[in-house]
């Protein structure tokens, strides 16, 4: 049975070859060992995975600045996507920001990604008419 729980610290390994499968163009500021560490120092209980087993099947991470949410890296093993697994990591995640007063979410699907978009569109997510800018601090 697939459980939608937090993540612990003995699934790196599994989360890390899950993302580096599904974010293979990730930037290094976006990989497994800064990501987590990162998120672990806040609002940890916003990093949800998806288990059957034991064995980590998807991740989402979460977060809420007392303003807007948002929703970061949905992953979903390639050999389990379309079961479900996705929806239930998204519609968890939507719970825990909603309990704590979020009434807006956002979140970025890079361009040309149109598997994501379907599937973003498909759980009541709309394209706004916003530009997306971005800056390291690096």
């Amino acid at each position: 049975m697939i459980e939608v729980v937090s993540y612990d610290e003995t699934q790196f390994a599994e989360v890390d070859a899950l993302w580096r499968a599904v974010f293979p163009e990730d930037p290094p500021h976006s990989h497994a060992p800064v990501a987590i560490p990162q998120k672990l120092a806040v609002q940890r209980d916003l990093f949800l995975v998806a288990v059957e087993g034991g064995r980590v099947l998807g991740t989402i991470l979460a977060g809420y600045d007392g303003h807007r949410g948002w929703l970061y890296k949905l992953a979903v093993h390639p050999n389990a996507r379309r079961c479900g697994i996705g929806t239930r990591l998204v519609r968890a995640a939507e719970k825990k920001l909603a309990t704590r007063g979020c009434t807006k979410l956002n979140l970025q699907v890079r361009a040309g990604n149109d598997e994501a978009a379907r599937f973003w569109a498909l759980m009541g997510y709309a394209q706004e008419p916003r530009i997306s800018m971005g800056r390291s601090l690096a």
